[in-house]
C-alpha cells in the first residue's frame, strides 16, 4: 500500500456502495421493472428483435417514411411499457398492471394504426375524422408517458407549457375544437411533429450506434479505458483525478449518459481520489464534471452530431472533426484545475506498485479497433453511416471472440441486442417529445417571438446575446437527456444565434454545450449528485465545485461563438494554433484564479488579476490577447519570484 502526503478521515466509505441504487436515484433509465424466469427471457427477445429490426430497416428496408418512422415509434411504445414501471421504487417480481397492459395496447395500436394505414392518411390531406384525432391523441399521450417514465418530467414540461400556449395564445382560428383537431393531426400525422427530424434521425443513425455501444460495452473497453489511463497519469500528482479526467474523456466517445458515465468510472475514481487525500466533494466534481465532459466528444457525442448534421445539412464527418478542439480545450480546463488542486493540496500519486504495467494493456490496444475502423469509415466510406456503425459491429464481435478475459459468446451477443434496444427507449422517446416541441414552435412562430425578445434584451450586442441563450439553454437543460436536450436547444435557442449573425454550426455547438452543462449546475444537476452519492459527499457543495471544475465549457462555447477558427470554419493553420494557444492560457488563468492557486497561493488581487486576464483572451482580437497575455503573464512573473523568495509557502 503507498504512503500518500494527506490523508482524510472520511477515506472510504465504511459500507460498499450500492451502486445500482445510485443509478436508479439519479437515472432514469435504471428504474426498471423487475422480470425473472420465463418472463426475461420473453421481455430479453422482444427486445433483441427490436434491435434486429432496426438494422434491418436501416440498412435496407427502402420503406415509406411514414411507415418507417410509426412502425419505430410504436415499438418503442410497446417495449417502454414492458421495461418502464409507471413509478419509482419497489416492484413486483414478474408484474405488470392491467392499466399498463391497456396503455401498451392502446399507444402501440395507435401507431400501428398509421403504419397500415399510411398511403391513405398521407392522400387524404388536412381533414381528419374524429376517431383518428381520437387515435392521435392516444399515441401522443403515449409517447409523452413512456418518456415520463424513462427520462422524468423536465422535457414534459417545457412541452406540456408549449401546447397550452399553442392551445391558448399561438394558434389564431378563433374556433377552439379547429385548433386541437389542426394541433392533434400535425404533431402526430405529419412530419412536423413526432415524426419529425428528431425521431427521423434516432430510428435512422442513432439505433444502431447504441446497438454498437451495448456490443462494444462487453468487450469491457469501459476497464480497459479506467487502466490505460491510471497507467499513463496515475503515477502524478494528484494521479487518481487525472486518471478520471483522461478515462472519461475515452468513455465518452461511447456514452450517452453523463450520469452513467460518473457512476461507472466513478465506482473507480472516486475511492481512489479520496485515499490519496482529495476532498470528497472535490472528488465527486472531478469525475461528475469529467463523465459531463464526455458528452462532448466524438465520434458519438451523446448520439447528438447525428441529429446535428441532420438539422444543418452537412456530413456527420464535419461535424465530428469540428467538434474536436472544443472538446480537448473542455478537458483540458479540467485537468488543469485539478493539478492545481492536487499541488495546493500537496498532494502525491499512486505507488509505482499500484499502476498498471503499459506493457501487457499496450497489448490490448486491439481493443479499440472498433473505434478506429468506425471513425475510418465514417470519414473516407462513400458508403451510408449505418453501413460504418453495422461493420464496426461486426469488428467488435471479432474483437470480443480475441478478448480472453471478455470473451463474446452468442449469449452475449443476445445480451448485447437486448440491452441495444433498451437502451432505445430512452433516446427515441425524448426525440418524439422533442419533435412535439419543435413542431409546436413552428406552427405558433414562438422562435420569432423569442428571437424579438433576446433581441430587445441585448440590443444588438452579441456578448449580451450569447450571455442569456446560456441562461436559458442551462435552464431548459436540467434535467434533460443529451439527445433530447440538444433537440430543444436546436428548435428554440440555436435559431436566434444564427440570425444574429453567428456561424450555424458555431450557434448549434454553443446551444449544445451549454445543455450539456446543466448536468452539473445546481439546482438540477445529476451528473455531480451521482458523484456525490459515490463518494458521501455534500450534494449542493458537489455542484458548485463540478461547475467550477467545468469552467472550460463556460469558456469555451464563446470563444469559437465569437471566433469561429476554432470550428476550422473560414481560418487558417496560423489562425487555429494561435487561438488554441491563447484559449489555454485564457482557460488555465481563470482556472487559477478559481482555485487560489498559480505555482503557489495567490492574495486576492493577483486572483483577479489573474481572472480578467484570462477572460480577456476568451474575446478574439489583438488589443485583448496582448492585454491578457501580459496580464497572466505578470502574475506567472509575481508568483515566480515569491516562490523563489520562499519555496516553502505554498
Amino acid at each position: 500500500m503507498a504512503l500518500f502526503k494527506k490523508k482524510t478521515k472520511n477515506a472510504e466509505p465504511s459500507q460498499p456502495m450500492d451502486l445500482e441504487s445510485v443509478m436508479k436515484k439519479f437515472d432514469r433509465e435504471s428504474n426498471t421493472r423487475i422480470w425473472e424466469g420465463t418472463p426475461k427471457i420473453v421481455v430479453n427477445c422482444i427486445l433483441a428483435f427490436f434491435s434486429v429490426f432496426c438494422i434491418y430497416v436501416t440498412l435496407f428496408a427502402t420503406w415509406l417514411d411514414e411507415i418507417r418512422l410509426t412502425s419505430f415509434v410504436g415499438s418503442i411504445v410497446l417495449i417502454g411499457f414492458l421495461v418502464f414501471p409507471a413509478k419509482k421504487g419497489v416492484q413486483k417480481v414478474n408484474h405488470m398492471p392491467w392499466y399498463d397492459i391497456v396503455a401498451m395496447v392502446l399507444g402501440t395500436g395507435a401507431f400501428l394504426y398509421f403504419t397500415f394505414n399510411a398511403m391513405n392518411i398521407v392522400q387524404q390531406g388536412s381533414k381528419f375524422e374524429v376517431y383518428q384525432l381520437v387515435i392521435a391523441a392516444i399515441g401522443i399521450l403515449a409517447i409523452a408517458e413512456i418518456c415520463r417514465r424513462s427520462v422524468g418530467l423536465p422535457i414534459l414540461i417545457v412541452a406540456g407549457c408549449l401546447i397550452v400556449y399553442a392551445l391558448v395564445w399561438g394558434l389564431r382560428n378563433p374556433d377552439f375544437g379547429k385548433r386541437l383537431s389542426l394541433l392533434l393531426s400535425q404533431l402526430f400525422y405529419s412530419k412536423a411533429g413526432i415524426l419529425s427530424t428528431p425521431i427521423n434521425v434516432c430510428s435512422s443513425y442513432i439505433c444502431v450506434f447504441i446497438i454498437f455501444g451495448a456490443f462494444l460495452e462487453r468487450t469491457g473497453i469501459a476497464d480497459f479505458f479506467i487502466k490505460i489511463a491510471n497507467a499513463f497519469v496515475g503515477g502524478f500528482s494528484g494521479g487518481p483525478a487525472k486518471v478520471a479526467v483522461v478515462a472519461s474523456a475515452m468513455e465518452g466517445m461511447v456514452s450517452g449518459s453523463s450520469v452513467a458515465n460518473t457512476v461507472g468510472s466513478g465506482s473507480v475514481t472516486i475511492p481512489l481520489m479520496k485515499r490519496t487525500g482529495y476532498k470528497p466533494e472535490f472528488a465527486a466534481a472531478a469525475e461528475a464534471s469529467a463523465s459531463t465532459g464526455g458528452q462532448i466528444m466524438p465520434p458519438i457525442m451523446g448520439a447528438a452530431a447525428f441529429l446535428m448534421a441532420a438539422n444543418l445539412g452537412i456530413p456527420y464527418g464535419n461535424i465530428v472533426v469540428r467538434a474536436i478542439l472544443p472538446a480537448i480545450l473542455y478537458f483540458a480546463g479540467v485537468f488543469i484545475t485539478v493539478h492545481l488542486e492536487a499541488k495546493k493540496e500537496g498532494l502525491r500519486g499512486l505507488s509505482k506498485e499500484e499502476l498498471p504495467r503499459i506493457k501487457p494493456l499496450l497489448k490490448q490496444t486491439y481493443l479499440l479497433l472498433p473505434l478506429i475502423l468506425l471513425v475510418y469509415l465514417v470519414g473516407t466510406s462513400q458508403n451510408s453511416i449505418q453501413y460504418a456503425a453495422a461493420i464496426a459491429i461486426i469488428a467488435t464481435i471479432v474483437v470480443g471472440l480475441i478478448n480472453k478475459e471478455n470473451r463474446i459468446t452468442p449469449k452475449r451477443i443476445f445480451e448485447a441486442l437486448a440491452a441495444g434496444g433498451q437502451g432505445m427507449i430512452t433516446v427515441a422517446a425524448a426525440c418524439g417529445v422533442a419533435g412535439i416541441v419543435a413542431g409546436v414552435i413552428t406552427m405558433t412562430g414562438l422562435a420569432n417571438i423569442i428571437f424579438n425578445g433576446i433581441v430587445a434584451l441585448a440590443g444588438n450586442q452579441i456578448i449580451i446575446a450569447l450571455f442569456l441563450t446560456m441562461l436559458c439553454c442551462i435552464v431548459l437543460g436540467m434535467g434533460v437527456p443529451t439527445t433530447a436536450n440538444y433537440c430543444i436547444m436546436a428548435a428554440t435557442c440555436a435559431p436566434i444565434l444564427m440570425r444574429m449573425g453567428v456561424p450555424d454550426i458555431a450557434a448549434h455547438f454553443f446551444v449544445f454545450y451549454f445543455g450539456i452543462v446543466a448536468d452539473l449546475t445546481p439546482p438540477v444537476a445529476l451528473a455531480a449528485y451521482a458523484g456525490a452519492a459515490i463518494a458521501q459527499a455534500n450534494p449542493m457543495k458537489t455542484a458548485f465545485t463540478a461547475t467550477k471544475l467545468a469552467i472550460g465549457a463556460f469558456i469555451v462555447p464563446y470563444i469559437f461563438a465569437l471566433n469561429p477558427a476554432m470550428l476550422f470554419i473560414d481560418t487558417t493553420a496560423w489562425d487555429v494554433v494561435l487561438i488554441c494557444i491563447t484559449s489555454i492560457v485564457g482557460i488555465f488563468g481563470v482556472s487559477a484564479a478559481l482555485e487560489g492557486y498559480f505555482l503557489r497561493g495567490m492574495p486576492w488581487w493577483q486572483r483577479i488579476i489573474s481572472a480578467v486576464g484570462g477572460l480577456l483572451l476568451i474575446y478574439p482580437g489583438i488589443i485583448t490577447d496582448t492585454i491578457g497575455l501580459a496580464l497572466v503573464a505578470v502574475i506567472f512573473v509575481l508568483q515566480l519570484i515569491a516562490r523563489k523568495n520562499d519555496p516553502k509557502i505554498a
